[in-house]
């Protein structure tokens, strides 16, 4: 029984010396991209059109036909990917 209180011991001191540190709301920011504004606006954008493709209940092909994507991009587009300059759309220029 003593072996198990020292090794919480241990675990409590280390957790009071870890620096938590509070982030600025650009979680690309905090870690040093240089594009970091345009990163943000790109993740929430893919996320909320993925949002509305799932209220909608489009599947993945339906997205992709009223968007002139093809499915493999709506599918990288769901999964909070963005899509390269070479897949985008003329359309889409600012989502490359």
């Amino acid at each position: 029984m003593k072996a198990r209180a020292k090794g919480t011991k241990t675990r409590r001191s280390r957790a009071r010396r870890e620096k938590i540190e509070t982030g600025s709301g650009n979680v690309f920011s905090d870690i040093g991209f240089q594009d970091a504004e345009e990163r943000l606006l790109k993740a929430k954008l893919a996320t909320k059109i993925a949002q509305l493709i799932e209220k909608k209940g489009l599947t993945q092909a339906q997205a992709a036909e009223r968007t002139a994507l093809d499915q493999p991009k709506v599918s990288k587009l769901i999964r909070k990917r963005t899509l390269s300059s070479e897949d985008s759309h003329p359309c889409h220029d600012g989502i490359s």
